[in-house]
Order: structure tokens, then C-alpha cells, then sequence
């Protein structure tokens, strides 16, 4: 009778990670078509897909853990290079575009690393 709880709620919780990894890989892809500018379509593209995607491969884990038994340490190793590296992927991106002079779509929002180094050039 305990297996048969733990492999409903094993399934039950596969399902919401698939559901919920899906929603945020389609709310990417729309912000990516939708957003105006660079850094708010990068913003869409790295914070929404890493969590999709980690989402989907603990989806993945549970799934092959719950009714094979089996502990995919690839999976677990692919969710962290995931979240480690897409954070650091998105800001150097960024930091490229800030470079080149790509300026923000919203004119009225201000630019605190142009002001940071101004401000260091200053001292200097």
C-alpha cells in the first residue's frame, strides 16, 4: 500500500515538474519574440529557459528514480551546469552589448555601469 502512495506522488510530482519546466520554456520563447530590446530579451531567454529546463530534467530524475530505480547522476550534473553556467553566459552577453552601445529601449531608465565608470574615470 506505501508503494502504491510514493508512485502516485512520485508521478504526481514528475507531472507538475514537466508542467511547470513547459510553461516557463514558453513563457521564454514568447518574451524572446515579444521584448523590445537586447537585455530584455536576454532576460527572457536566461532566467525563464534555465528554470524550465531544470525543471524538466528534475521532471526526468524523479521519473527514471521513481519507476526504474534508476539515480542519473547526469541529470543531477546537467541541472547544475545549467544554473551555473547560463547566469554567467547572460550577464557576459550583456556586458558585450552594454560595450558595443546598445542602449536600453525605455529612454528613462538610467544606466547605473556607465555611471559606476564615469565615476571611476573620474578618479583616476
Amino acid at each position: 500500500m506505501i508503494e502504491i502512495w510514493s508512485n502516485i506522488i512520485i508521478n504526481i510530482l514528475v507531472i507538475l515538474f514537466i508542467l511547470v519546466g513547459t510553461f516557463f520554456i514558453l513563457s521564454a520563447s514568447i518574451g524572446i519574440v515579444r521584448f523590445p530590446d537586447v537585455y530584455t530579451r536576454l532576460h527572457a531567454a536566461t532566467k525563464a529557459s534555465t528554470l524550465g529546463i531544470a525543471c524538466i530534467l528534475i521532471g526526468a530524475f524523479l521519473f527514471l528514480y521513481g519507476s526504474h530505480g534508476i539515480v542519473s547522476g547526469k541529470l543531477l550534473l546537467a541541472v547544475v551546469f545549467i544554473l551555473l553556467t547560463a547566469p554567467v553566459s547572460a550577464h557576459m552577453i550583456a556586458r558585450a552589448a552594454h560595450q558595443k552601445g546598445i542602449k536600453p529601449y525605455l529612454k528613462s531608465r538610467t544606466d547605473a555601469y556607465e555611471d559606476a565608470i564615469q565615476n571611476y574615470n573620474k578618479k583616476k
